[in-house]
């Protein structure tokens, strides 16, 4: 296996494309050999589910697509990136806070946080952002 692999895809901001990002996203780890029923293949589909769902909803029509990409590096790291070109960064809420939505980024930190992982938030060039989860890989190597 290469010590370095990608998957990536570019699609409308539009709450379709969701279901689209993780089915991507579930064909690229069955490829890299993550059982679909494993619980890290069920984390990241969740992690991308909201990570595409605030590109599309939080982005208030300023992205007109968003990036999902996928890096395995070395069989160890599994870095999941989602970009978008609205220069606005996640908002973390203060608790007290009480809404029906907003906790997607909650969510996603204490999922990568449980499996050992990170979230980071970097600039584009462009001037939008990349939502980046690092989780160690627990797949088995393939051949």
């Amino acid at each position: 296996m290469a010590d370095h692999q990608e998957a990536t895809v570019t699609l409308p901001s539009d709450p379709v494309s969701v279901s689209s990002a993780r089915r991507h996203v579930a064909r690229t780890l069955a490829e890299w050999g993550l059982s679909e029923e494993s619980e890290l293949a069920d984390t990241v589909r969740l992690i991308i589910s909201e990570l595409a769902t605030n590109a599309v909803q939080h982005t208030f029509g300023q992205s007109p697509t968003f990036t999902v990409e996928l890096r395995l590096e070395r069989d160890e790291v599994l870095r999941l990136g989602v970009t978008d070109s609205h220069p606005r960064w996640p908002q973390r809420l203060p608790a007290a806070v009480r809404q029906d939505n907003g906790r997607g980024m909650v969510i996603i930190r204490s999922l990568a946080h449980e499996y050992g992982g990170r979230l980071t938030v970097v600039p584009t060039a462009e001037g939008g952002k990349t939502v980046w989860i690092s989780l160690p890989w627990a797949a088995p190597v393939q051949g």
